[in-house]
């Protein structure tokens, strides 16, 4: 009896010392710290990296880039991170000074290597060019950013190459039935209606991949409000060209565009997502729920079947910036 005391004791220290050994090797490995600079980016690296990362975002749902002032919070994220995914073009221009105080180690990658860049007129700055940032809008575009993001996860983790390989695969493949829907209604639109405005100039890749015109008061960014002579311009644009609709921005000030309508009884569409996802569970909580909802609105208005008549006023608003 003693004996087999002994030998359930003996046994019994065994496993205690041995757990722990066991309870290391079983443990999983950690994941990949990621830091995307705004929600559309952050949605595209979790889709690549899937499990083996976990993703922050600077600047989240209905964030603005272009005027975002980063926080201490954001230099700790940064800090902690392996890596990093700007867009690039000029979108995030305080993402310098956040790098250098946050002394991160992290690898800094540029989403958008490889576009071809389209290049627009500086707001108020009349023969000088600009950078337009918003390339994710032309899903082909959107496919270099997937191989990317693949591709430089890959290299800070080569163990989990295969996986990012297959996520990459997998979205491309999703990326592919979207761009074909989206082709597929734009198709529809009357040729003669294929021209909107919307409230800075953020459209340019899908107008130049999909075959809309997009017309804004703003330029590329939106850090500068746009002049009374910018918005007498357009609306006279509107008049003259017949110029079927106008749309809210789900990051911008709605009041201009609002003002626009009324001045020209154009149609009011609905909030379209230029630079931001919306909130989770919105309709424009991932990129391609970004991309159909955008399509669906600019179909809707431009094919007659929806939208908001508002009446024309004969006078601008005071509520336009001088």
């Amino acid at each position: 009896m003693r004996m087999m005391q002994r030998l359930l004791l003996a046994g019994l220290a065994a496993w205690l010392t041995s757990a722990p050994a066991a309870a290391q090797q079983a443990a999983p490995a950690p994941k990949i710290k990621a830091v995307a600079t705004i929600s559309i980016l952050g949605d595209l690296v979790r889709n690549v990296g899937g499990d083996r990362v976990a993703v922050s975002v600077l600047v989240g749902p209905n964030g603005d880039a272009h005027v975002y002032s980063p926080t201490p919070g954001d230099a700790r994220t940064l800090a902690a991170a392996d890596i990093v995914f700007v867009n690039g073009l000029g979108l995030e221009g305080w993402m310098t000074r956040l790098v250098k105080a946050s002394g991160t180690k992290a690898l800094n990658v540029v989403v958008s290597d490889g576009i071809a860049p389209l290049w627009k007129e500086r707001a108020r700055d009349a023969g000088h060019l600009a950078t337009d940032p918003h390339a994710w809008q032309s899903i082909a575009n959107a496919k270099l950013y997937v191989g990317n993001i693949r591709d430089s996860l890959s290299r800070i983790d080569p163990a989990g190459a295969p996986i990012y390989a297959a996520n990459a695969a997998a979205y491309l493949g999703k990326l592919e039935t979207l761009e074909q829907t989206v082709e597929a209604a734009i198709d529809k639109i009357p040729a003669d209606r294929r021209r909107v405005i919307v409230g800075h100039d953020a459209f340019g890749y899908f107008g130049e991949t999909y075959g809309l015109t997009f017309i804004a008061p703003q330029g590329v960014s939106t850090d500068a409000a746009p002049s009374a002579k910018d918005v007498a311009r357009i609306i006279a644009l509107i008049r003259t060209q017949n110029i079927p609709a106008v749309f809210l921005e789900n990051i911008s000030d709605p009041r201009v565009i609002e003002q626009i309508a009324r001045e020209t009884g154009a149609v009011i569409g609905g909030k379209v997502y230029s630079d931001a996802l919306s909130e989770p569970g919105g309709p424009a909580s991932t990129y391609i729920d970004l991309m159909r909802h955008n399509v669906r609105e600019f179909s809707k208005a431009l094919t007659g079947r929806e939208g908001l008549a508002v009446r024309p006023r004969p006078a601008m608003s005071a509520l336009i910036s001088r």
